[in-house]
């Protein structure tokens, strides 16, 4: 982690189209919505003029429940009824080590490494192994690329030709179909046809052996810690990069 990288630290992007809210409001709506009591952070600062909250928490488990309890949003009520969404993230981008599943090992590192680069500047690339307790102890196919996050990398990419699935801690899920936060596969509206194709379906499942399968079982055999998130974001409004007006 880089020096002045926040740690175990959540934002919370609020609307800039929305009335203003004070920070006892806020101190309101982190007790009712995310349900924290005092002990569990160490720190809450609000940036006014970005509209950003950053909640700094007392472990990096109590981060994760609630990266996970959010889905990426939430929402807050204000004083005259209006309902905005709150975006919720990980706070900051920093060094992550990305998990990309259903590479071909043909595909060679420069060009993984010049497909990841639209989104940071990428420090290594390892081959992830099977481990100790299977009988062939070489690669799994799934490649971890250091990379220091200028963006959040899609939940699904196509490297080579190849549709390939990412994972990293706090990344925000992202549709299958058209990469984009907001919305299900199954009601993207750049969803081509109602009934998946084959090759759809193949993908998908795929991606659920990944997430669901045989890597669960490595995590639950305490061989690695791998972050599972959900291709399937919930729906939200998308926000934009403003300010949150406080007393």
């Amino acid at each position: 982690m880089e020096m002045g990288e926040r740690k175990n630290t959540i934002v919370c992007i609020f609307d800039m189209r929305s009335p203003g809210i004070t920070a006892f409001n806020i101190h309101e709506w982190i007790y009712a919505q995310l349900r924290l009591q005092e002990d569990d952070i160490q720190m809450i600062q609000i940036d006014g003029p970005r509209r950003r909250l950053y909640i700094k928490f007392v472990s990096a488990e109590i981060m994760q429940s609630i990266l996970q309890n959010t889905k990426g949003h939430q929402e807050y009520k204000h004083d005259n009824g209006e309902i905005s969404i709150v975006k919720v993230e990980l706070a900051g981008m920093g060094l992550r080590r990305i998990r990309v599943a259903n590479l071909t090992p043909e595909v060679n590192e420069p060009v993984l490494c010049d497909a990841m680069s639209k989104y940071g500047n990428v420090k290594d690339v390892q081959e992830e192994h099977w481990p100790n307790q299977y009988r062939y102890k070489i690669s799994n196919g799934v490649k971890i690329v250091e990379l220091n996050l200028k963006k959040h990398v899609p939940s699904h990419m196509i490297i080579a030709d190849h549709r390939v699935l990412t994972t990293y801690e706090g990344q925000p899920p992202t549709c299958y179909n058209c990469n984009k936060q907001g919305n299900h596969s199954v009601e993207c509206p750049y969803r081509k046809s109602s009934t998946p194709s084959y090759t759809s379906n193949r993908a998908e499942s795929w991606g659920h052996a990944v997430k669901h399968g045989i890597l669960r079982q490595l995590q639950e055999e305490g061989e690695r810690d791998i972050t599972y998130m959900s291709d399937e974001p919930i729906i939200e409004r998308p926000a934009n990069d403003i300010h949150l007006q406080t007393e």
